[in-house]
């Protein structure tokens, strides 16, 4: 399973962060679920109006990001799934957006957390989807991956007393 030795992440002082999550539409059963675990690590976080912007598919997360991060949120969850099929088409996206997130990410200086699922098989997706009967929840994940990230920034951006 791919989630073993994942961190157990505990995070304070996060209320008043600008957090949006971008989903894209395809494997709308997979993103159903994506998105709801991140709503809901959101509203355990006392993040209780964040941003959700849906997008056609995974290939549209990263410039949504961009912009996003040009508009003052201090945090981006971005939500996809890309399964593979017979062609070269699945590595070319999984690449690209994988490439795009971290680009936004490391140009802009506001954390994406990457709840793209890149699987073989949709079961696999279902599997990592927060759904009843899933092992991971990788929407819950990227949330708090992304919003630990942005009080840790805060953290060092702030002068010390």
């Amino acid at each position: 399973m791919s989630g073993k030795g994942a961190p157990e992440l505990s995070v304070k002082n996060c209320q008043d962060l600008r957090v949006a999550v971008i989903a894209a539409q395809w494997h709308e059963k997979v993103m159903d679920g994506l998105v709801d675990g991140a709503l809901r690590a959101l509203h355990e976080l006392g993040i209780d109006e964040p941003t959700l912007l849906r997008v056609p598919g995974s290939w549209e997360l990263p410039v949504v990001a961009k912009v996003l991060a040009g508009r003052g949120y201090d945090a981006i969850v971005a939500l996809g799934v890309v399964i593979r099929g017979g062609t070269p088409h699945f590595e070319y996206v999984c690449e690209g957006v994988t490439r795009g997130l971290a680009q936004v990410s490391v140009d802009t200086g506001v954390p994406v957390g990457f709840g793209l699922l890149t699987c073989d098989t949709e079961e696999q997706a279902v599997d990592r989807a927060g759904l009843e009967g899933s092992t991971e929840d990788k929407g819950h994940e990227a949330v708090y991956a992304a919003v630990s990230t942005a009080v840790t920034l805060r953290s060092v951006s702030e002068p010390w007393h």
